[in-house]
């Protein structure tokens, strides 16, 4: 079990944190989250990992715009030139009487920031307080609209204060963040209507550079059934494209305690594949589900449940994230409390990941990434631990989140290879399913019933040496530079693990 690492050094309040890794350089991770400063109230800070996250800097914090102002939803990307950029929300969050989305740049790897641009002001939309959730994500293509940063957000969580309809919002900026342009996302035929409060909006750049965000929509001269509205542009925002990606009942959940942000995220070299992770009561109780397309959104798969307790048992799972890897791969990550004495929102969990392996599209068996349960306190039940994060980086998972193991919230890490034989209960194999000769020295003996199955030939460290299907009953060695290896072997059923010595 890989160890949790103690992120941040507050005392009273460290939560909702966001993680990055430099683009080029993979020991390279800024954390920022929102953490209680004495006399300043809640401010974001921010930390920096240059070993991969065995040990962060000393933490710093940026000041308000305003000294009664609080600070919230941060969220961190990287340009095509290396610059990184970090969003957040700086408010009067006991009036709303003010409130804006910065946008900061740092061109030393968050080392330090520079002054902030307004993204949006509350005054641009009356009634709406439309600054909540920016979530930011920038064009890092080549391609014509290479840097370009989209900012979404919807209206605060204040219904007495909240004049419908509703409304996503994107702000746009052309020019490395200095300025920005704002307006409403939706569209006639493709507007959010009055009866969702917060029609969250989740954006991503596609490999080919396209902004695309999904939406949630209910109005009832549009659709009589809720539905999930794509968005997408290919010149900046200056026009957008319109399309219904999910039209149906059997989103969100009932309970309203859980984190239930829903996230979509784009295949890194894919542009024709989308993932979209929600929260969803159709399994029998708040479960994590997705829904993907693998054609650019011609079609999208029927909701399918991911955490792999017994479906049932009334343990509920929130809090979710997930990334994908270079090659397709699928991470999710999100807070589980299947192992909880009792069922509810307010019993003890840990922190559980799964990953599709792109070739075999086969799920590995969850597996908890967290050192130990933590049992629940009532902060968790208030603003400020609604997400988490994680990047698959090759075949590592960097974890990050807030939990009350020491008796208040506070920012962990975790580093974990997901071929890390404690995540799997393997099969042992049997005499007719071994591998041979064991040491190897040329060719490998494979058993015919397992062509077809894909392999990962790792070191003893995890280290991946070698991955793709079986061809044929040999697997060539002889290229294998001498020592002790893993051999993973899936199979549609089970999952097969090996430890062969090379000569």
């Amino acid at each position: 079990m890989a160890q949790n690492q103690l992120v941040s050094e507050g005392n009273y309040f460290e939560g909702e944190p966001y993680l990055v890794m430099h683009p080029t350089n993979s020991q390279h991770l800024v954390a920022a989250w929102m953490g209680f400063q004495f006399n300043n109230k809640v401010v974001i800070k921010t930390s920096v990992s240059n070993n991969g996250g065995t040990t962060w800097s000393t933490p710093i914090w940026q000041t308000h715009l305003s000294p009664n102002f609080s600070s919230a939803d941060v969220s961190l990307a990287y340009d095509h030139l290396g610059n990184l950029f970090m969003c957040y929300i700086d408010y009067d969050n006991t009036n709303f009487s003010d409130g804006k989305v910065l946008v900061r740049k740092s061109v030393n790897g968050g080392i330090s920031w520079g002054n902030p641009s307004i993204a949006l002001d509350i005054s641009m939309c009356p009634n709406q307080l439309c600054i909540d959730r920016p979530w930011m994500v920038i064009d890092q293509t080549s391609g014509p609209n290479a840097g370009t940063i989209y900012v979404t957000n919807m209206n605060a969580n204040q219904p007495t204060m909240i004049t419908p309809p509703y409304h996503p919002y994107i702000s746009i900026s052309t020019d490395g963040g200095q300025s920005f342009q704002s307006e409403q996302l939706d569209a006639v035929g493709f507007l959010s209507g009055s009866l969702i409060p917060q029609p969250m909006p989740s954006p991503v750049v596609t490999a080919d550079g396209r902004f695309t965000a999904l939406y949630p929509s209910y109005l009832a001269s549009q659709s009589l059934l809720p539905r999930l509205i794509r968005a997408q542009s290919n010149n900046q925002g200056q026009t957008y494209t319109y399309d219904v990606a999910y039209q149906g009942q059997g989103f969100g959940t009932n309970n309203t305690l859980v984190k239930s942000g829903p996230l979509l995220k784009a295949h890194p070299n894919n542009a024709n594949q989308m993932s979209y992770f929600f929260l969803s009561d159709d399994f029998g109780e708040t479960d994590i589900v997705f829904i993907e397309t693998t054609n650019d959104g011609l079609s999208w798969s029927a909701p399918a449940r991911i955490n792999q307790d017994p479906i049932g048992n009334g343990k509920i799972q929130d809090l979710i994230w997930a990334d994908y890897g270079t090659n397709g791969d699928l991470a999710v990550c999100w807070r589980d409390r299947r192992n909880a004495n009792g069922t509810g929102y307010a019993v003890s969990s840990e922190i559980f990941c799964t990953v599709r392996n792109a070739t075999s599209s086969v799920w590995m068996n969850d597996f908890s990434v967290s050192d130990q349960a933590v049992d629940h306190l009532p902060v968790l039940e208030d603003s400020g631990n609604d997400f988490m994060n994680v990047i698959l980086e090759n075949d590592t998972l960097n974890v990050i989140w807030g939990d009350v193991r020491s008796g208040s919230l506070k920012i962990y890490f975790t580093k974990r290879g997901i071929y890390d034989t404690t995540n799997q209960v393997f099969s042992l194999p049997a005499p007719e399913r071994m591998v041979f000769p064991n040491p190897v020295s040329a060719d490998l003996s494979i058993p015919n019933e397992f062509i077809g199955s894909d392999f990962y030939l790792m070191t003893a460290e995890g280290k991946s040496m070698r991955n793709g299907k079986i061809e044929s009953s040999q697997l060539q060695f002889e290229s294998i530079p001498t020592g002790s290896y893993q051999l993973l072997i899936i199979s549609p059923e089970k999952r097969y693990q090996y430890h062969l010595i090379k000569h």
